[in-house]
């Protein structure tokens, strides 16, 4: 590691790792004595018939999806919060979202934080994809610029709409609760340390079921905020892969959609959820891909939920207690990503569409890169509780590194903001094979570990040389060790 450059601790720092580069400008925002306040707000992100989901045209909305957060003004400029009921939002359609609802409200696109569920029955946007396909003659409709700008009108009349509505709060919640026999881990390796089998999120094989769950974090964190003994709106992280069985036609937002929709008619209060890291983590080991097990899925997650509200503990809190901060990071485009044999694949009508999409989509994270784009990660913090807001299909370890190295332990991640990327995955990963650090699956290398590790660091306060390598020795099950398991 070489080259590191600071200007103050909160100015400029400029890390290159070979040739992968990270540079953190992370400005942590005055704080006003204005009265704290939030407000929730939710707009319909349903798709219309005939709007291309993530692999198949919608024929019927069985649930309605949802583009829903919190706004929270009083600590400087307006910090928004959203997460959405779709695959993923990525490049230039995460980045204009961003920057035209910050300028219709007067903040900065770097106060805005969107996420998605990853929800597979549901759409996906990437502005700069959808162009280059069509630019290649692509008749195959994988995007709906109509429905994502209907979303962003609807998001920025109802930001609006919580900014003139938003409740006082002198109170913020945390509590955990365990989320039992769901997460598992998707990477089953074997004696040598490589990936043997990957455990799907539907897993009709009973022997693959069988094996040891591996590496995940079972906790769903809940953050709340109260007026009094009033609570006027939660936020829910859970890390897992959220589709029970897909490919059906029919939009709908999966168990962990219906988890929180239920849980929030129970408790009476808005409940926004927030995917974790969960590029590694499914539902595989407890799940058959079964029609039935959808709810039963969702009643398991809901029951967390309601551990974690029954464990939340209350603090004062006011504006002087929030803290925003935010670190640009480059992801170095992984070695594989070769751009004649990119434009090549886009250009052949021949080929199947979802090749012709995914080069589209890995041309599309290219020339952001090369056009100097970056991704923000964001960081708010509520007195000590901390929230981590991170890109594409991270792998659970992030999550699990960030919780355990802050004294207290009360971080919170949401991932799958920038889809861009796609999966990332931690370095070791990268050498062990397997679908999610494939060339198909992800556009960064293991050198992404480092540049968020760093990053991680920043925004949390503590010492780089903390974090050890991450996944290091291998964590999920090993087949050869596991295989009596699965007789």
């Amino acid at each position: 590691m070489s080259g590191i450059y600071t200007s103050g601790w909160m100015g400029g720092l400029r890390l290159r790792v070979c040739w992968f580069a990270i540079v953190c400008s992370g400005v942590a925002m005055p704080v006003h004595a204005d009265e704290l306040k939030v407000e929730y707000f939710e707009v319909d992100a349903s798709p219309d018939i005939g709007s291309p989901l993530a692999y198949d045209p919608c024929i019927e909305v069985s649930e309605r999806l949802s583009c829903r957060g919190l706004v929270l003004v009083g600590a400087g400029q307006p910090i928004v919060l959203l997460a959405v009921d779709w695959l993923g939002i990525a490049n230039e359609g995460h980045e204009e979202f961003r920057r035209r609802l910050a300028e219709a409200i007067g903040s900065g696109a770097e106060r805005i934080s969107l996420h998605a569920l990853h929800q597979h029955d549901a759409p996906r946007c990437d502005l700069g994809a959808m162009r280059l396909l069509e630019q290649a003659g692509s008749t195959k409709r994988h995007y709906d610029r109509t429905l994502w700008q209907r979303m962003l009108d609807g998001t920025i009349a109802e930001v609006k709409r919580a900014i003139s509505t938003a409740k006082p709060i002198d109170q913020v919640g945390y509590g955990e609760g365990e989320v039992l026999d769901v997460a598992s881990n998707r990477r089953l390796l074997d004696s040598s340390g490589k990936v043997a089998i990957t455990r799907f999120t539907a897993t009709r094989d009973a022997a693959i079921r069988a094996l040891p769950a591996g590496t995940i974090d079972p906790k769903v964190r809940l953050i709340s905020f109260w007026k009094g003994e009033q609570p006027i709106v939660a936020l829910s992280y859970y890390a897992t892969h959220p589709q029970s069985f897909y490919r059906t036609g029919k939009a709908n937002p999966d168990f962990p959609g219906l988890a929180r929709n239920h849980f929030s008619e129970k408790i009476g209060v808005p409940v926004v959820h927030f995917n974790g890291a969960a590029g590694n983590i499914g539902a595989g080991k407890w799940n058959d891909g079964s029609v039935a097990n959808r709810a039963v899925l969702a009643d398991k997650v809901q029951a967390g939920m309601q551990r974690a509200w029954a464990a939340t503990e209350r603090k004062k809190i006011d504006s002087s207690d929030v803290d925003w901060m935010s670190v640009p990071v480059r992801l170095q485009p992984g070695k594989h990503l070769n751009r004649s044999e990119l434009e090549k694949s886009l250009a052949d009508p021949k080929l199947d569409p979802v090749v012709r999409l995914s080069a589209a989509e890995h041309l599309s994270y290219l020339n952001r890169f090369e056009a100097g784009g970056a991704i923000d990660l964001g960081r708010l913090k509520l007195s000590n509780i901390q929230i981590l807001h991170m890109p594409g299909e991270l792998f659970v370890e992030y999550q699990l590194a960030a919780a355990s190295l802050v004294p207290g332990g009360q971080v919170a991640m949401a991932a799958y903001g920038d889809y861009g990327t796609a999966y990332i995955g931690t370095a070791i990963a990268y050498s062990q094979g397997g679908y999610e650090t494939s060339p198909r699956a992800t556009c960064v290398g293991p050198e992404a570990e480092g540049v968020l590790v760093q990053a991680m660091a920043t925004l949390l306060g503590i010492r780089r040389d903390l974090f050890g390598p991450l996944g290091v020795p291998p964590d999920p099950p090993v087949v050869g060790q596991a295989d009596s398991a699965a007789k």
